[in-house]
């Protein structure tokens, strides 16, 4: 798993709380994503340039950005921030 350089920007606008569960979660995601896709947590964008680009909602408000890549299970975490400013 990495974060891009918006993602860890992203992460700075949390407080430290935020920012711990927030890494739990795209941890838990990390480990989970066959799982969690199946559900409402994980979902596919349409509409991006790039293919196998989702949406996973850590909490009511706030959203993580991310891409599998090269075929396997390696999460480029995009953006992490509040649902009003991730799709930005």
């Amino acid at each position: 798993m990495r974060y891009s350089e918006q993602a860890l920007t992203d992460l700075k606008a949390f407080n430290p709380a935020e920012r711990v569960m927030i890494a739990q979660k795209i941890e838990y995601l990390n480990s989970n994503f066959n799982l969690l896709k199946k559900g409402e947590k994980v979902r596919e964008l349409k509409g991006t340039r790039y293919e196998a680009q989702y949406c996973y909602t850590i909490a009511r408000k706030i959203r993580a950005i991310f891409r599998i890549e090269a075929d396997e299970i390696i999460l480029l975490v995009l953006r992490v921030g509040r649902r009003k400013e991730v799709y930005a």
